[in-house]
């Protein structure tokens, strides 16, 4: 429009305006629009327990730069990300260890659910070579097996049980338990292994006795054979528990197997030639883990975790 020899630039500067603020509208609408990425989450090598009659399996310990640490589903690692959602997807296969050994395949079928659930997941293993059963438990991993079969995990000879009742019956008997008890030794597992493959076996042994009706004592061991092939422990932890320090207060919930140290397997998982020792103790309210290793000719242990399920 023109006027007094004048343009009116008033339209021209709406317009402009208006032109930038849609541009700026759409560009900003894009950047919210934009997918952010997501922080990785990573994939540590993990051990797991082979429970429930080779149908469950719990997370005992991590492996972070050759070194054991916490498995735990409530590290920061995971403040984005569940434990379940990385390991106990659906599909999900790990190795099976037997003796130090892979003998097969575990398959995740779910994560578990429910109250008393805890962190685990429900499991079918494929393996001809080990019979899951009660206490014959094993060992699951995502971490490569350095160690190749065969592998060694086999009842005890009878010279070998004999070996392990003498040094039992010496233990309980050093631990002031009455003579009479002695008469009956009795024992939830006697497992020969090798865990340096040096055609020496150890003895695993959890064994327990009954000094009275109300109380149970315990002994779980790791036994060596010296140059002459005399056995003794290198390892041995005696409890004797009473009804102040049993949950329930009865002796006879013991003899299932609550608080009985358990072989679970073992499994060079660093790759020094000599495996690590893993086991469980089932508690009334969950399951505790241990990790024993070999150093200097004694055991000692160097990790243990435990896995919550359900107030008693």
């Amino acid at each position: 429009m023109i006027a007094s020899g004048k343009i009116d630039s008033k339209p021209l500067v709406i317009a402009i305006m208006l032109f930038v603020f849609l541009t700026s509208f759409v560009f900003s609408q894009k950047a919210k629009l934009k997918p952010q990425p997501k922080p990785s989450i990573p994939v540590r090598s993990m051990i797991f327990a082979v429970t429930g009659d080779g149908t469950t399996i719990e997370p005992v310990v991590a492996i972070s730069d050759g070194k054991l640490v916490d498995s735990s589903e409530h590290d920061e690692t995971y403040k984005n990300k569940t434990f379940s959602d990385l390991y106990f997807k659906p599909g999900n296969k790990y190795s099976l260890v037997f003796g130090g050994v892979q003998i097969g395949t575990i398959n995740v079928v779910k994560s578990a659910s429910g109250e008393c659930s805890g962190v685990s997941a429900q499991i079918s293993a494929n393996s001809t070579r080990a019979k899951l059963k009660g206490f014959v438990m094993a060992l699951a991993t995502n971490t490569p097996i350095k160690a190749k079969s065969p592998g060694v995990r086999r009842l005890p000879t009878a010279n070998e049980r004999n070996e392990a009742e003498r040094l039992v019956r010496a233990e309980f008997t050093k631990q002031k338990v009455p003579a009479a008890s002695l008469k009956q030794l009795r024992y939830h597992n006697l497992t020969a292994i090798d865990v340096d493959r040096d055609g020496k076996v150890e003895l695993v042994g959890s064994f327990w006795i009954a000094p009275k009706p109300t109380d149970r004592a315990t002994l779980f061991f790791i036994a060596t054979q010296n140059v002459e092939g005399t056995y003794s422990f290198e390892l041995s932890e005696f409890v004797n528990y009473t009804p102040e320090n049993i949950m329930s207060g009865e002796a006879k919930d013991l003899d299932d197997g609550v608080y009985h140290e358990l072989l679970l397997d073992y499994l060079d998982y660093d790759g020094d030639g000599v495996a690590e020792l893993f086991t469980t103790t089932q508690a009334f309210e969950g399951r505790n883990f241990s990790v024993y290793r070999r150093e200097a000719g004694k055991w000692a242990k160097v990790r243990e975790s435990y896995n919550y399920r359900c107030g008693y």
